[in-house]
């Protein structure tokens, strides 16, 4: 299994084989948690207008989207886990476009299968690659914006890496993500970054949480969906 690490939007373009589209804060953990609390599918969109034609055209689907980390104005909901804890969404299909995550699934069009990471189901990914042997693997941290490299990203992604190669041992992912309060997650818990709750760092931190990976995958009409696979 040849295993690679990329990076951004650049990255997403040439990776191929099996790809993991990585998003730490937040968007790979916020589908995480989405389809724990019950949504049937996720609709990864690259830009604005596309998720609103979409959402005028199916009223009862929820859109969740930023840009600049700020929630889209007129969507639903925003890219925060801590803002839908609790919120029931089963049997509900989901609109999602974001910053970086997103971005990196409409542009990895060479992948033969994707896949989304974050720490939050980081070890259920490698677990699934694993089970599947692809002869490639494509590992793309997504970053800030799709443009620049962000600590938390390269981390998930090193760690995926790790354990495909077997040297995950003394890795410490959960002290390493810890870690991030204080580099890539400071952010989080600047008074002059409100877009950023600091509500949703422990979410995004909380390593391993979930034993499922999302797929991408598309519907009747060929258009690019995200549904849950459970391991």
């Amino acid at each position: 299994m040849d295993v690679r690490v990329l990076e951004l939007v650049e990255g997403a373009r040439e990776a191929r084989g099996l790809t993991v589209v990585i998003d730490v804060f937040r968007a790979f953990t916020l589908e995480c948690y989405l389809f724990a609390q019950g949504a049937k599918a996720i609709y990864p969109i690259g830009s604005v207008d596309e998720a609103r034609a979409l959402k005028a055209a199916h009223p009862d689907w929820v859109c969740f989207g930023e840009r600049g980390g700020w929630q889209v104005e007129g969507f639903d909901y925003g890219n925060s886990p801590s803002q839908v804890a609790g919120v029931d969404l089963t049997g509900r299909t989901c609109i999602h476009t974001t910053s970086a995550g997103t971005q990196g699934i409409v542009n990895a069009a060479g992948a033969d299968e994707i896949v989304t990471g974050s720490l939050a189901n980081a070890r259920a990914v490698a677990t699934y690659i694993e089970r599947r042997q692809p002869a490639e693997v494509s590992i793309v941290a997504m970053g800030t914006s799709g443009t620049q490299s962000a600590g938390e990203d390269v981390l998930c992604a090193r760690y995926i890496e790790a354990l495909l190669k077997g040297t995950a041992k003394g890795f410490d992912v959960a002290g390493k993500a810890a870690a991030l309060r204080d580099t890539a997650g400071a952010k989080f818990f600047d008074p002059k970054q409100p877009q950023y709750p600091a509500a949703d760092f422990p979410y995004c931190v909380d390593c391993d949480r979930f034993d499922f990976v999302i797929r991408v995958g598309k519907d009747g009409d060929g258009r690019l969906v995200n549904t849950r696979l459970d391991l």
